[in-house]
């Protein structure tokens, strides 16, 4: 049942910003010691490297318009397990479990084999020098820029994981079921904020999702969120067609946002406003009982996509600046983005 059915303690408002400082506090502590990542790390070991990531992804994504979502999400899942360091690209092997088969990614994930040409083009240019993880995070932010998205600079440097964590990667996943309180819990950790949150869950403005995912939605609370006018009885009425109540079709896909699928804008949260968020914790951001913050910042958006840029912008940065420390202690380039060096 999502969070939005119950009521608000009346003292929540005034603890939730404590919580989330204490935990702030915290999390930056524990990351002080991380190498840092520089814009210039491969400028005399590889100068090609952008250029390569950028022409496959081009290839790529006109190729398939969904890739580009697709490159991005990859990125996502691959930050929030054990930092930005490649694992969700390993495969399972005899001795290890990768993070691949993991609830939150089996039926999800896609693209891997346009990060294995990259591979491929970089290890034919530059051997052992550029990484996966380095790699995925370029080609992201590519991603974004070749569907009409912001550009912004991307620190490298980051090693790649000898290891993965199927368990990790199980729980601290954000999934489409997840109320607001759940979400931020995710997010929080990592050091990102509220409105880190708020901006990158805008990614859904591109990409597609399977009715297993939002079939709860459309027979749950849909109409409790949505202004119910001919219009969007007619969407969700194509959207119960498409993913009926009974009966299969759980891997049956619609857009995240249906004004424009395959194009990277603001028009994600002016469904939000609008209470037609395909997913439900999409939706939680604006309707949420607990969306004290962030239908602000929903709202925001929606008005301002400019402020919606920007903002998602330093916010992919400072995701991708989230790495794992042992990685720089025991980590490697790979020359196989799916299995570790022998």
């Amino acid at each position: 049942m999502a969070f939005s059915q119950f009521s608000s303690p009346p003292y929540l408002h005034c603890l939730l910003p404590l919580i989330f400082f204490i935990l702030a506090i915290f999390v930056a502590n524990s990351l002080a010691d991380d190498p840092p990542l520089t814009l210039d790390y491969y400028a005399s070991s590889c100068p090609t490297a952008l250029e390569i990531v950028r022409k496959e992804m081009e290839c790529a994504v006109l190729s398939d318009p969904r890739m580009a979502a697709s490159i991005l999400r990859l990125h996502f899942h691959d930050c929030f397990v054990q930092g930005c360091d490649g694992s969700v690209l390993l495969d399972d092997t005899i001795t290890l479990q990768g993070e691949k088969k993991a609830p939150p990614n089996i039926h999800s994930l896609r693209g891997f084999r346009v990060i294995d040409r990259i591979k491929s083009k970089l290890e034919y240019e530059c051997p052992g020098v550029v990484s996966c993880a380095d790699l995925l995070t370029i080609a992201a932010r590519d991603a974004v820029i070749l569907v009409g998205g912001p550009y912004w600079d991307v620190p490298l440097g980051r090693k790649d994981s000898r290891s993965a964590s199927f368990s990790l990667a199980s729980t601290d996943i954000p999934t489409p079921d997840q109320g607001l309180l759940t979400l931020l819990s995710k997010f929080i950790p990592l050091g990102l904020s509220v409105t880190d949150m708020v901006a990158l869950v805008g990614a859904h403005t591109i990409g597609m999702a399977q009715c297993l995912n939002f079939r709860a939605r459309i027979y749950g609370d849909f109409e409790e969120t949505a202004t119910m006018n001919p219009l969007t009885e007619t969407y969700l009425s194509n959207l119960r067609s498409i993913c009926p109540a009974v009966g299969g079709g759980d891997n049956n896909i619609t857009a995240l946002d249906y004004v424009t699928p395959n194009f990277f804008d603001n028009s994600f949260y002016q469904i939000l406003l609008k209470g037609e968020g395909l997913l439900n914790s999409d939706q939680e951001m604006y309707s949420s009982v607990f969306a004290l913050q962030t239908k602000q910042i929903v709202q925001k958006y929606a008005e301002d996509q400019l402020a919606f840029f920007q903002q998602f912008s330093d916010s992919m940065v400072k995701m991708g600046n989230i790495t794992n420390p042992d990685s720089f202690i025991t980590g490697e380039v790979r020359s196989n983005c799916r299995f570790i060096n022998t």
